[in-house]
């Protein structure tokens, strides 16, 4: 009896240990807010996901050293994707399972739109710094998804304005990667181009991403007669086009997205990047908070921060003003705050609109001057 007694006992004692246990686990992360970041932190993308990381550290430090938000700490959960849907997917889920109201992320379109529909279920909010693709916002399909950058369709007739207008083109090959960001911008480019009637697509075609040989486009390129190349896609594939263009002597202007403009293209392209031009987010330099960002980078790493780091640094600043406003993580509190609220940024003094699309951004033409982007006034 005394046995059974004891046993009983131990049981007891146990369970309540379990519970003190949860209670405490519970009451620990209650006193943090989860904040996901989501993107590419290793392989060929990483140039693009890893400043975002950095500029969301940036921030979270210097907001933690001065109390945190609401009186708690902010915990950040880095999660590589790769920039890969099937990555994606996986990381949505396990930052959802983690406990995060937002995730600043994700970086490629393709990726982001394979992540969305799991946040959305969960009623987790992302804020993306650079996933430009245009149904992310304008199909209605994801409320809970807002971005710091403007959309493809306004870097689309920017490049096609471009081509047309200060280049003077008339005949324009479009080739582009086959994903969801490279095909969108490559789509709006020929339309607005049609649309102008200044200049006939002569070419439109995609291409395998990660192919070693691209001769075979390079040699259509050049029996169209086509005076520019718009590209739609990511730095790997424009190095490689560039450098067999400049082999086979096809020497005609260049024009890609933001996904070319940073300095992975430039490493990898080389010398071969020179006079490149690239659409891009309009340059914020101006703006006192992107200053001191941009000094508290240099003095903490040593260099100029690279590709979307404004734009994650802006994306991490009006997810915690929402906080505030919202006055906790509360999803529809949250979702109005951003709607309602501005808020001063590294990019400027931004709000997003009812699609959630940030209000006040842009895009500029660059060129690669001297072996650096140059906006071109």
């Amino acid at each position: 009896m005394k046995a059974n007694r004891f046993r009983r006992l131990r049981r007891l004692v146990s369970v309540f240990s379990l519970c003190l246990l949860t209670v405490a686990a519970n009451g620990l992360a209650a006193d943090t807010i989860k904040i996901g970041v989501a993107g590419p932190h290793t392989g060929d993308l990483a140039p693009y996901g890893i400043p975002t990381m950095e500029a969301c550290q940036m921030v979270t430090a210097q907001v933690n050293a001065s109390g945190g938000v609401l009186g708690k700490q902010i915990e950040l959960l880095p999660m590589d994707d790769q920039c890969k849907p099937e990555i994606a997917t996986n990381v949505a889920t396990k930052l959802v399972s983690d406990g995060v109201s937002i995730v600043i992320g994700h970086v490629c379109s393709g990726a982001t739109k394979a992540a969305m529909g799991i946040y959305k279920e969960a009623n987790v909010i992302a804020i993306s710094p650079s996933a430009t693709n245009p149904p992310l916002t304008q199909s209605g399909e994801y409320p809970n998804f807002y971005r710091t950058i403007a959309p493809d369709d306004m870097q689309g007739k920017l490049a096609a304005d471009f081509a047309t207008g200060k280049l003077g083109a008339k005949k324009i090959a479009i080739i582009h990667d086959k994903g969801d960001y490279g095909k969108g911008f490559a789509d709006f480019a020929q339309q607005f181009i049609e649309k102008g009637g200044k200049a006939k697509v002569v070419m439109y075609e995609g291409i395998t991403p990660g192919a070693m040989d691209y001769s075979a486009v390079v040699q259509k390129i050049r029996r169209e007669g086509a005076d520019v190349v718009v590209f739609g896609g990511y730095h790997p594939e424009a190095s490689k086009l560039v450098g067999q263009m400049k082999k086979k002597r096809v020497d005609i202007p260049f024009i890609g997205p933001d996904g070319i403009k940073g300095d992975g293209f430039l490493e990898i392209a080389g010398r071969n990047a020179e006079g490149v031009y690239a659409t891009g987010p309009m340059d914020v330099s101006k703006y006192p908070l992107n200053k001191a960002a941009h000094e508290a980078y240099v003095k903490q790493y040593g260099k100029e921060p690279g590709t979307f780091f404004d734009q994650g640094y802006a994306a991490m600043q009006a997810a915690l003003n929402a906080i505030k406003v919202a006055g906790g993580t509360d999803y529809a509190k949250l979702s109005h705050a951003l709607k309602n609220s501005y808020v001063e940024t590294t990019v400027g003094k931004i709000k997003f609109d009812s699609k959630g699309d940030a209000e006040g951004v842009g895009f500029s033409v660059y060129q690669v001057k001297d072996g650096k982007f140059v906006e071109v006034q």
